[in-house]
């Protein structure tokens, strides 16, 4: 196979999520990557990864050149309108993944029925329309039968099923199913692909794709209407919890860090990895990012997802990162027979960070504790002990070296950002201990503390920089530095934090992004949002105003951000939608709306 060389960029792709599943689909009418059984499942679509891994295309005829496309989501959904001019007239082409008919607000996604509706309409003269359906289930691997009935299409392969149901008629040939189709100003064409596992039951009964789809943009409407921020950039935070919504497995309540696997870091490069798991870190700061979207029924139900898949912790290293379904075990494998995205390979499923030590990730559920404490109430016996075992773990391991928070394959080292990270643990810690039970020993947890304070500001600051750098003893600069106002370790006020601020403003940003250190090819869409937030508590709101609306620009049409920006040509890079990144943008507008809120 060759992979994604000449294919759209990463940008030109918009996001539908059933809240179980994920599909991405280009502004030209190809969607090109859908794992229809959830978010880490195989791909039945996966040409963003290789041209042989399976697509489906629906478009006017022809050329691009000469055509005009526009396209925004209906209000607060995920549900996407393009509308296509051409020199014969205009069409709009609406498209949705499902929700369960009847579904409303939080119960949106609990049992979304699989079904991927597209639509086409005509809105002035005639246009020439061809559609081309090529599933290729298990990445790739598997070509299906397609039978052909009077009104659908049945591909079947290995474990899958997909039964097509067209409003037009569908040619079948070799893998491929095939229509080109007219459409005049006021007829509507509809489509549904329905998904149901080969050797189980039947796929989600008919839907009538014109009505589904409006069941569905109220089914999101309902729920976003229930959340009322009233601060600055609302639209954009609007959007951004969206999207955060979008990648929440709703069965379990975790929240996968971004829709796709292996989408490069750096064309070419071999920094590919699988981020379609829910890492304890981003629910942290998810619960954050909701808490201050006014999203607040949610939660609780984040919560207790990771009170359940942490279990108890009497092991080292403290998990990290889990499946959507609680899996631990999220083991690597290469999958070899694909090209990658212009031929970035290796292409990989799960992800081998499931094993690292990273020692901060004890102080981001103590600090989401923490910050949630009155939304959670009581605290009952599996949470108490959950936040005890971590703040006991980390008194006894934070003087080890670690993979840090970017997850270093390799030597492991004594980052900053990670003592940083246990001191939150340990200060949240004391905080909390009235609320947690006979277990809580906040003398020796504080004198912990206060030691890593210690250690920190001696080892972390370099005189030769002038900064905090990255790691004990390195001379090289990270923005993960730039978590220690933010976390309250130390005032962005204060003299070498002030520094190091600047430091990094100078040295690793660039028209409206950071690098996380300065041999990164590309900007970190979530550092730039940090550096936001410190420019804000140092009482530069001027400065920072302009870097986040900057910063915000970044995003594609749709308002949609992947993992890092290329610094030259500002085309996006890494898996997307990111989820980092839109907590990033909904914390530092709310920091830009209230800079003494505490987060």
């Amino acid at each position: 196979m060759q992979g994604g060389v000449g294919g759209p960029p990463i940008a030109d792709y918009g996001f539908l999520s059933d809240c179980r599943s994920a599909a991405l689909v280009s502004r030209d009418g190809s969607v090109d990557w859908w794992c229809p059984a959830r978010f880490d499942s195989p791909s039945v679509f996966g040409r963003i990864l290789d041209s042989d891994a399976g697509h489906w295309v629906l478009r006017p005829s022809g050329e691009r050149d000469g055509r005009r496309i526009e396209r925004a989501y209906i209000g607060d959904s995920l549900v996407l309108r393009t509308v296509h001019q051409t020199d014969g007239g205009s069409v709009a082409v609406t498209e949705a993944l499902a929700t369960e008919p009847g579904a409303r607000g939080h119960d949106l996604g609990s049992a979304s029925p699989a079904v991927l509706l597209r639509t086409v309409e005509g809105l002035s003269g005639r246009v020439r329309m061809s559609t081309d359906f090529v599933p290729r289930p298990e990445y790739g691997l598997l070509t299906p039968f397609l039978h052909s009935q009077p009104d659908r299409v049945v591909a079947a392969a290995g474990p899958v099923s997909l039964t097509l149901r067209a409003g037009v008629p569908l040619t079948c040939e070799r893998g491929r199913a095939h229509a080109d189709f007219d459409v005049s100003a006021g007829q509507v064409v509809g489509f549904d692909l329905a998904y149901a596992p080969s050797f189980g039951g039947p796929p989600a009964a008919e839907l009538d794709p014109v009505a589904a789809i409006a069941e569905t943009v109220e089914a999101w409407q309902v729920l976003q209407d229930s959340h009322h921020y009233d601060g600055r950039y609302p639209d954009l935070v609007r959007r951004s919890s969206v999207i955060l919504q979008g990648l929440t497995y709703r069965p379990s309540g975790a929240v996968v860090a971004a829709a796709t696997t292996s989408l490069p870091e750096q064309l070419g490069g071999d920094r590919n990895y699988d981020y379609r798991f829910a890492w304890l870190r981003d629910f942290s700061y998810t619960l954050h990012a909701l808490w201050v979207a006014a999203c607040t029924e949610e939660t609780s139900r984040h919560f207790g997802w990771a009170v359940r898949s942490a279990g108890r912790l009497g092991i080292e290293p403290a998990p990290i990162m889990y499946g959507v379904g609680s899996e631990r075990d999220l083991s690597e494998h290469v999958l070899d027979h694909l090209g990658g995205y212009a031929g970035s390979r290796p292409v990989r499923t799960g992800n081998d960070a499931w094993r690292q030590r990273q020692l901060d990730v004890p102080g981001e559920v103590l600090e989401a504790a923490y910050l949630l404490r009155d939304r959670l109430g009581q605290f009952d016996e599996e949470l108490r002990q959950m936040l005890v075992d971590l703040a006991h773990q980390t008194v006894d391991i934070w003087h080890r070296p670690d993979a840090g928070m970017w997850e270093i394959r390799g030597e492991q080292r004594h980052y900053t950002s990670s003592k940083v990270g246990c001191w939150v643990a340990l200060d949240r810690a004391v905080r909390l201990a009235p609320r947690l039970g006979e277990g809580a020993d906040p003398r020796r947890w504080a004198a912990a503390r206060d030691e890593i304070h210690r250690t920190v500001l001696e080892q972390g600051w370099n005189e030769r920089v002038e900064a905090f750098t990255g790691a004990f003893g390195s001379d090289e600069l990270d923005a993960s530095v730039l978590l220690m106002p933010l976390v309250n370790f130390l005032p962005a006020t204060d003299g070498r934090m002030r520094a190091t601020i600047e430091a990094i403003e100078r040295e690793l940003a660039t028209d409206g992004v950071v690098r996380r250190s300065a041999n990164e090819p590309a900007g970190f869409v979530w550092c730039s949002f940090w550096l936001v937030g410190c420019l804000v508590l140092a009482g530069d709101n001027q400065r920072a105003t302009e870097l986040f609306e900057r910063t915000s620009t970044k995003a594609n049409d749709l308002g949609i951000f992947a993992e890092q920006i290329d610094l030259v040509t500002g085309e996006h890079l890494g898996n997307t939608p990111q989820a980092l990144s839109h907590i990033g943008q909904i914390i530092a507008a709310a920091r830009l709306t209230d800079p003494t809120m505490h987060f």
